[in-house]
């Protein structure tokens, strides 16, 4: 079967074409197909796939099996996909996902290409208990949540699925292959977690390094970069209504969140193509 490599700034899936047939158990595939050393390597795999209520739908996969309810950096390159395809026409797509209809603006190029895109990312949820977590209330905004031993400040933010953002001055050396999982697999946390270790480099600008869920450490999270965003401004650091960059190991992404929702903007990138029996 065709499949395509692409990567939203170092994020990187194994992406098919099922608008017309559908891969049988894609958790199995996307176990095997996301190593990089045995197979052709990712963050996971990401379908195609034909809606009833948007222009595509996007399902994707961890590396370790699980369904996810969103991706940001993957979203932006099903767009591309979608209208590099044919599927979709003009410079607005519709993506249908876990967690609701996403609507991007494509960036296409004097050759016809999508080479970025903008999309709408909805509200943010605060509260607690809808992250989900056993934390209660309207807003956890820079609450102590003990993990491995040690007590550390959390923000919660869910763009469609939950984000568990920390402060921390030395991310360079952060050694997140031990702090990760315990982040992710915490008690607080009844889904799980994505985890967001964030500094502040600058006026409206963050670094950050995150641990996905599903994945460990990737090169960049799009709605982990869009919940830092968030964090940043409920903790007083950055400024709601103007945009803000967050730079991650793979490179930059632009948010801003505005009165009813948070935008992304940030590259869409086609690696190769080629042909896998499945």
């Amino acid at each position: 079967m065709r499949f395509y490599k692409m990567h939203g700034i170092g994020n990187d899936y194994i992406y098919f074409d099922c608008m017309h047939s559908m891969l049988k158990n894609p958790g199995a595939l996307s176990r095997r197909l996301s190593d990089r050393h045995y197979s052709i390597g990712g963050d996971g795999i990401i379908l195609l796939c034909p809606s009833e209520v948007a222009d595509v739908k996007m399902r994707m996969f961890n590396t370790d099996g699980s369904e996810g309810k969103m991706c940001g950096n993957g979203i932006r390159c099903v767009g591309k996909l979608a209208h590099d395809l044919g599927y979709v026409k003009g410079s607005v797509c519709t993506v249908e996902t876990l967690s609701g209809i996403k609507t991007l603006e494509l960036e296409i190029s004097a050759g016809g290409v999508v080479t970025a895109a903008r999309v709408d990312m909805g509200a943010p949820e605060l509260s607690g208990e809808k992250i989900p977590s056993t934390f209660r209330g309207e807003k956890i905004v820079n609450q102590p949540l003990v993990v491995d031993g040690k007590t550390y400040n959390v923000t919660l933010v869910s763009m469609g699925n939950p984000h568990c953002v920390v402060f921390y001055d030395d991310i360079i050396g952060l050694d997140i292959q031990k702090v990760g999982k315990p982040f992710e697999t915490n008690p607080a946390f009844p889904e799980r977690v994505n985890t967001e270790f964030i500094r502040v480099i600058g006026k409206n600008r963050l670094k950050m390094r995150v641990w996905e869920r599903g994945s460990g450490e990737t090169l960049a999270c799009g709605t982990g970069a869009c919940a830092s965003a968030v964090a940043a401004v409920l903790n007083g650091v950055c400024d709601r209504g103007e945009e803000i960059t967050v730079s991650l190991l793979g490179g930059d992404l632009k948010i801003l969140w505005s009165d009813k929702t948070v935008y992304m903007y940030g590259a869409a990138t086609l690696a190769y193509v080629g042909d896998v029996e499945i």
